[in-house]
């Protein structure tokens, strides 16, 4: 059920977007809102567990993390949520979605959630959004994702572009955030945590962070697959 409640001052929409690539074995995530520090607030991702999004008026950073290490212990997607959204009291003013190291997805919207609020889930993909302009944001998003060519976190940028596109929040984006995991791939972590334009910067972050030199450092540090990898002679 959507919730009509007016959006208090200071409270500003947030979209994420959680996906798995099967066939390269590829995590990513991607995040942006109308207020500051969304990386720090809402991705978290392991690369044994899946990732999870966790947002709301007022979100809780322990659901995320709570939700790597029951997936990390072999419970799905749904069984986690369900497990962490049933104690908690403050739970209708929270979102959760998760994907599991299996691409099964799964979310939960509070009751008091802002609306336009809710979760979109698929395999292997999973959208939430809370204070969106309505409900085609989230499809939007999705459909960016999908249609849009090249490397998985261009492809979640498109995502976010596409939400952005369709309505998000009429004060606009002011942070974002991009997270990729493989395990044989160091992990790509990038944040805008303030910007006029945080989708703008976060294209340019990436650019660099995937351009020499950087890259080349990435390539010889330890990785999952590879832990006591390091540069040689």
């Amino acid at each position: 059920m959507i919730n009509t409640r007016k959006i208090p001052p200071g409270e500003y929409m947030t979209i994420s977007i959680l996906a798995y690539d099967a066939k390269s074995g590829t995590f990513g995530g991607a995040a942006a809102t109308g207020s500051l520090c969304v990386g720090g607030w809402v991705l978290r991702g392991d690369v044994r567990s899946g990732l999870s999004a966790s947002q709301g008026t007022s979100p809780s950073t322990l659901w995320g993390e709570d939700a790597l290490a029951l997936m990390n212990a072999g419970v799905s997607a749904q069984d986690a949520v369900a497990e962490l959204t049933k104690g908690d009291p403050g739970r209708d003013h929270r979102q959760l979605s998760v994907l599991d190291c299996a691409g099964r997805t799964a979310g939960f919207t509070g009751h008091e959630s802002v609306a336009h609020a809710g979760v979109l889930a698929a395999d292997c993909l999973v959208v939430s959004g809370n204070m969106l302009t309505d409900g085609a944001v989230l499809t939007a998003a999705r459909d960016g994702y999908l249609n849009a060519p090249g490397s998985m976190p261009l492809r979640l940028l498109a995502a976010l572009t596409a939400a952005q596109e369709a309505g998000g929040d009429i004060r606009g984006f002011k942070s974002a955030a991009l997270l990729q995991l493989h395990p044989d791939q160091a992990p790509l972590s990038l944040r805008i945590d303030y910007a006029e334009e945080p989708l703008a910067a976060m294209h340019d972050l990436y650019a660099r962070a995937t351009s020499q030199p950087y890259v080349g450092w990435t390539q010889v540090v330890p990785t999952r697959s590879d832990p006591y990898r390091s540069k040689t002679a």
